[in-house]
């Protein structure tokens, strides 16, 4: 039976808030068996998620499930919502379309529009159609409230009243075209880059690993792209990257990485290879798996305004060299609750629904 919008909100924002904060603690235990007595239950669960996505490795489901639960800290739920007047008048139904690239993609979207007093109606992605729901139930077994606030559909989105959706630019543009006459966040393509000056750690390579590799590179916050002075020494960028030289070994990953180099080789393209991560030099965005694309740049200054005219392209910038809004090397996957994807405010749009 579909949600009714426009209800009144029954559950205070604090219980929202303890409900969350206690789903963040059973997510940050979920790999202690023992502190946590559900961890058959929620082994069964990452199983499922494998079985459906062969993307989905539980190491990477692990840190997804980590992740989200180190942001889910009460003082953390506290600072987020403190910053916006959340109304306890009326609810809406908010449809989410969500994307299914790396595991609990939609989970913010969700977090979003509950924290917001509004209700879920959401589209998973047959991708990933295991583990929100999952989360999902055990949060209404601390809150049995959140029940009339929550539906999962797979059939026609109806009765909504606002709607959130992810996907390519080619989907994006379906859904301007049926979601238009609503208020709505349409989310494209967008990857992430990382700037380098030659001045990088070797701690801060190695972190920088973990953006690029985890989740095989599939998430809008990988980055996707270097940025490197000319005569950038790629020496102790290769040696830093070795930390992963295992995910050579997953049969996706060492597919994708045997085709692509072969298709830039028959192509006489250059490439600097270390036999698990393919470099190319290439002025666009968004690079295959298992390849990272360069661009040499002459100065900081010129950088930033080239950078201005692709903004639209990027949703993260990762660096060291004092770059407005960077994010610091090994972070792009631990973004905090007010990280927002495409930089648009999500619960702002939620508070603000006419």
């Amino acid at each position: 039976m579909p949600i009714e919008g426009n209800s009144k909100i029954t559950m205070q924002l604090i219980q929202r808030i303890n409900a969350f904060a206690a789903l963040g603690k059973f997510l940050r235990e979920i790999h202690d068996e023992n502190e946590n007595k559900n961890e058959i239950g929620a082994m069964g669960i990452l199983e499922k998620a494998k079985a459906q996505n062969g993307w989905f490795t539980e190491e990477n489901i692990k840190f997804s499930l980590q992740s989200r639960g180190q942001a889910l800290k009460e003082e953390n739920l506290q600072k987020w919502t403190s910053r916006y007047k959340i109304t306890e008048t009326r609810s809406k139904t908010v449809a989410i379309i969500m994307a299914g690239n790396i595991p609990l993609v939609g989970f913010h979207d969700f977090l979003s529009v509950l924290i917001s007093g509004h209700k879920v109606l959401a589209k998973l992605s047959s991708n990933d159609k295991t583990l929100l729901p999952f989360l999902a139930n055990y949060l209404t077994e601390i809150e049995p409230e959140f029940k009339d606030y929550i539906e999962f559909t797979d059939g026609k989105l109806q009765d909504f009243d606002a709607v959130i959706a992810t996907g390519s630019n080619n989907t994006a543009r379906y859904f301007d075209y049926y979601f238009g006459k609503y208020p709505s966040i349409i989310r494209k393509n967008r990857n992430s880059i990382a700037i380098l000056t030659g001045n990088e750690t070797e701690a801060e390579l190695k972190n920088l690993g973990d953006d690029i590799f985890r989740y095989f590179g599939l998430g809008c916050r990988n980055v996707s792209k270097l940025y490197v002075p000319e005569n950038y020494d790629f020496e102790k960028f290769f040696k830093a990257m070795y930390s992963w030289k295992e995910i050579i070994h997953n049969h996706k990953y060492i597919n994708n990485y045997d085709y692509n180099k072969a298709v830039y080789l028959m192509d006489s393209l250059p490439l600097l290879d270390n036999e698990f991560l393919l470099l190319k030099e290439d002025s666009g965005f968004s690079s295959p798996i298992s390849v990272v694309f360069y661009e040499k740049y002459a100065s900081l200054e010129n950088l930033s305004s080239e950078l201005i005219e692709h903004s639209e392209n990027i949703q993260c910038v990762v660096s060291n060299a004092g770059w407005k809004n960077a994010i610091p090397f090994g972070k792009a996957q631990n973004p905090e609750l007010w990280d927002y994807a495409d930089g648009i405010d999500t619960v702002d749009f939620l508070s603000n629904l006419p």
